[in-house]
């Protein structure tokens, strides 16, 4: 019996799963901060940490609570249509729901109740991800230039976000919800223009509509 403890908790501007990144790193200033169970909450549990630029974390997506019932699954990048064997995807629909992400460190807090902390950015994770290791991305090894990556071996497009509403977010969010519409986040098989598609970004309820050509927020409220 394998039993895995939480070393900490990931808390990120993604309240809601729906617009969550699909790779970390593509929404560069979607942050996160790493808070250690109280057990691990010790500083010498992250010395040296700071010399290092970014991370992995291991982590689990915990709002999957449905067991997978086929070992196939229809990957978005493929237009949600064609199926590949789940483990030559990442899709959060897999025996354990085990995901691992790469995360710019920003800096490190090492005074407070909480301390220490770790600010992050790049995520892809939505808020309230359990962590189960952390370890420090190392470029020599972590990094293979001549690697394949089958159907997912270029970036997805960014495309233009328009804002066809008047807002008082605060510009440092609005980078978030511009980086995050850019990549399309509605499934790949709606074609939909007229559907409008809703989600929380940093405590703002974000409504836009997707085209072909980019999406059209309609409208952003902060919900606190």
């Amino acid at each position: 019996m394998v039993t895995l403890n939480v070393i900490a908790t990931l808390r990120t501007c993604y309240t809601d799963k729906f617009g969550v990144p699909r790779q970390s790193g593509l929404v560069p200033s979607a942050w996160g901060v790493v808070e250690f169970e109280p057990t691990y909450r010790r500083a010498e549990a992250v010395r040296g940490i700071e010399t290092f630029s970014h991370l992995w974390l291991i982590t689990q997506f915990h709002l999957v609570s449905e067991e997978p019932t086929s070992l196939t699954v229809r990957p978005p990048r493929l237009g949600g249509n064609e199926r590949r064997g789940v483990f030559a995807t990442r899709s959060p629909f897999r025996p354990n729901r085990l995901t691992l992400s790469v995360v710019k460190l920003d800096r490190v807090e090492w005074e407070g109740d909480l301390a220490p902390r770790l600010f992050v950015s790049g995520v892809d994770l939505v808020d309230g991800t359990p962590i189960f290791d952390i370890k420090p991305y190392v470029r020599f090894a972590d990094s293979i230039p001549d690697a394949r990556s089958g159907f997912a071996d270029e970036p997805p497009p960014h495309l233009p976000v328009i804002w066809g509403t008047e807002s008082a977010v605060p510009d440092e969010v609005r980078i978030i919800i511009d980086q995050t519409l850019a990549q399309q986040p509605q499934p790949a098989y709606h074609d939909d223009t007229g559907r409008e598609y809703a989600t929380e970004i940093a405590g703002w309820r974000v409504k836009w509509n997707a085209t072909a050509g980019g999406a059209r927020v309609n409208s952003c409220l902060f919900v606190g």
